[in-house]
């Protein structure tokens, strides 16, 4: 009876198999798996597949070791550079004000809101706006926290992009775009460019786990795709050889985000001139890389060039297409960038990034404004009350004294 079973699940295993590395998607016309493995028989590393697997149990470990790392390394430099968190304004714990937040905290209540709730929890309408708005500055993320989450970030990206620049620069398709089409599909993979995929991989793998606890901030819909398209394309062209393709395209990418992760680091720890000196250098690299080398370069050398080698097929489409919707993020990106440019260039520093903070947040400007908001009302309120009391006073005198003058004229006309 176990025998059939075992049978059935093999034969559901091959069926699988076959349908998912189905070689006429994953390679040219002509090409097979088989050809793969043996224009690489003289014993060097060939793109497998299986390869991959490994990358999911180093996301685990990314993920422990960023645990790590935030808490050991990230916490205790925060506080040498001088990164300071907020003091937050402590609030009054009120049930049902708390269950309505939590439903709507991503938008403004409305008056319809503001009635019931006065209704309901027996205050005044500004009582409850001060209340809903201290609330949202306590689930503010603080400056420490954004903080070991850039320096995580800058310290990967900087050890990543160095090796992986050491690990290129001394290949014939790092200078000429077209030897990654060379050989092709025959095509061996070195051992650094081997690891420089599984751990490109494995981060975004690891960053795609996380992004649930990860600062939200304004372009998160666009980080998604971003990582979901990362991690599709580092897969496909690795199982389909384009290996060359994609370590320039790695390489790219990674050669501006230390830059802007340093930049918020400073940013956060208030070096001002610091911050604003990367910001220009990572705006420079960013254009650079991003609109220029990436688009006429890289994605040219995929869509065109390799067109001498192979005639196009579906995985052809797939890979262009994924390198377009990368193209169409880095548009988005550089139009934040260049926003932040103007600013720079009009007002004198960078007042913000861009993308720090999600939409529903105030920023800390507005945080500052709405204290001195309530100072100013209670000191409004003070004053007003002041000026109650001591008009009432002098009411009660001046009636007093005309009492007084009464009475003395009535003695006087009685004498």
């Amino acid at each position: 009876m176990c025998i059939p079973l075992i049978n059935g699940f093999m034969q559901l295993e091959d069926n699988i198999n076959r349908w998912l590395w189905r070689e006429d998607f994953w390679l040219p016309p002509g090409v097979t798996w088989k050809d793969i493995a043996e224009g690489t028989s003289d014993g060097s590393r060939h793109p497998v597949p299986r390869d991959l697997l490994i990358s999911f149990p180093l996301a685990l470990g990314f993920i422990a070791l960023r645990f790590v790392f935030e808490r050991v390394v990230a916490l205790p430099l925060s506080r040498r550079l001088g990164v300071r968190d907020r003091v937050r304004l402590h609030i009054t714990p009120i049930p049902k004000l708390e269950a309505f937040y939590l439903q709507k905290k991503k938008t403004e209540p409305s008056q319809e809101d503001l009635q019931a709730l006065v209704k309901l929890c027996g205050l005044s309408e500004r009582q409850i706006q001060s209340w809903l708005r201290r609330r949202r500055i306590q689930d503010r993320p603080a400056n420490s926290r954004k903080f070991s989450e850039a320096s995580w970030r800058f310290g990967f990206y900087l050890i990543i992009f160095s090796a992986g620049l050491i690990s290129l620069i001394h290949t014939p398709w790092f200078w000429d775009h077209r030897e990654c089409w060379s050989g092709y599909p025959a095509q061996a993979v070195a051992e650094a460019q081997y690891w420089y995929y599984i751990i490109e991989l494995s981060f975004y793998l690891s960053l795609l786990l996380c992004v649930s606890v990860d600062i939200k901030r304004k372009d998160f819909q666009e980080q998604i795709i971003h990582h979901i398209a990362t991690i599709f394309l580092i897969a496909f062209s690795y199982c389909a050889n384009y290996v060359r393709v994609g370590t320039l395209v790695m390489l790219v990418h990674d050669s501006s985000d230390f830059l802007l992760e340093s930049a918020k680091m400073f940013n956060y720890a208030g070096w001002r001139k610091t911050c604003d000196a990367l910001f220009v250098v990572f705006a420079a690299v960013f254009l650079v890389t991003r609109l220029i080398v990436f688009p006429f370069r890289i994605v040219y050398t995929a869509v065109v060039d390799s067109l001498d080698v192979f005639s196009p097929y579906p995985g052809y489409y797939f890979f262009n297409g994924l390198l377009l919707v990368l193209q169409a993020l880095h548009i988005f990106w550089a139009w934040l960038i260049l926003r932040m440019v103007h600013k720079f260039v009009f007002l004198g520093k960078v007042e913000r990034d861009e993308r720090s903070d999600d939409e529903s947040e105030p920023d800390e400007d507005d945080e500052v404004g709405e204290e001195e908001e309530e100072r100013s009302w209670e000191h409004k309120k003070g004053a007003l009350n002041s000026k109650l009391a001591s008009l009432a006073n002098n009411c009660v005198l001046n009636n007093l004294t005309n009492q007084r003058q009464k009475m003395n004229s009535r003695t006087l006309k009685e004498r």
